[in-house]
């Protein structure tokens, strides 16, 4: 088996956050998230909805061990899960080539023809001599993710991966991110406003209450992805929001 292939033999994860409490601007306290709790099956991909300001990003620096100040628990498996993160902004040293920010993703030292691997699967293996500032937007999001790869993650999990990229970069971008999931069988979680995108991408959608954020709704995504083309997600995303949503 290829290293990078082993999650299916992962056990789930399980998330639940009684509270996240923090300081407001004010000096008050703001609960961004309460009595949040489902589970991740391993090699799954699921999305999580919600407004601006519920706790979607909080989620997931929780469940990577960014922010341990909460009360609750992330599944003890965790500790068994490699995990990789691709931020809303790229972030990437601006000092640093392509390909030297690629291989930073990594806990040890990389060859370069892992390198040169992670950078095509990303579509960016013409790229890896450049600096950030000759990147698109769209071409340093691909480095994000040809990074976030670099540390042979079993669980990845996405920020917002793609706001604010015109729709046929995104587009572009989602097909990338399936093309590395569906070979490496990944556990992904993502996180976004955009229900069309989720619904293309996901096995499972996760509705968020406004803050505190809190899951209200879980859709599971039978619908074949091949047969995910426009007028199938709109009629799902029709069937999830309810109406002429």
């Amino acid at each position: 088996m290829n290293d990078m292939q082993h999650v299916g033999a992962l056990p789930m994860l399980e998330i639940a956050i009684n509270a996240k409490v923090y300081k407001g601007a004010d000096g008050g306290s703001v609960c961004a998230l309460q009595d949040l709790s489902f589970d991740l099956n391993g090699g799954t991909f699921t999305t999580v909805i919600g407004p601006s300001g519920c706790g979607k990003t909080t989620l997931l620096r929780i469940i990577a061990g960014l922010d341990p100040i909460y009360e609750g628990r992330v599944g003890g498996a965790i500790a068994r899960y490699r995990v990789g993160f691709v931020f809303q902004e790229p972030r990437l040293l601006p000092w640093r080539t392509v390909g030297e920010n690629i291989a930073l993703g990594s806990f040890e030292n990389i060859e370069s023809s892992e390198i040169k691997r992670l950078a095509a699967l990303a579509g960016i293996e013409s790229l890896v001599a450049r600096f950030p500032g000759e990147l698109s937007l769209g071409q340093a999001r691909r480095v994000s993710l040809a990074r976030a790869m670099a540390a042979r993650p079993q669980l990845l999990l996405l920020d917002e991966p793609f706001v604010s990229l015109d729709e046929a970069t995104a587009q572009r971008l989602r097909q990338v991110l399936l093309d590395i999931w569906g070979e490496q069988k990944l556990t992904v979680l993502m996180v976004s406003h955009d229900v069309r995108e989720a619904i293309q991408l996901s096995d499972r959608l996760l509705m968020i209450s406004e803050q505190p954020g809190r899951v209200v709704a879980e859709h599971v995504i039978e619908l074949p992805r091949e047969e995910r083309n426009a007028d199938g997600i709109e009629k799902l995303r029709r069937e999830i929001l309810g109406g002429d949503a």
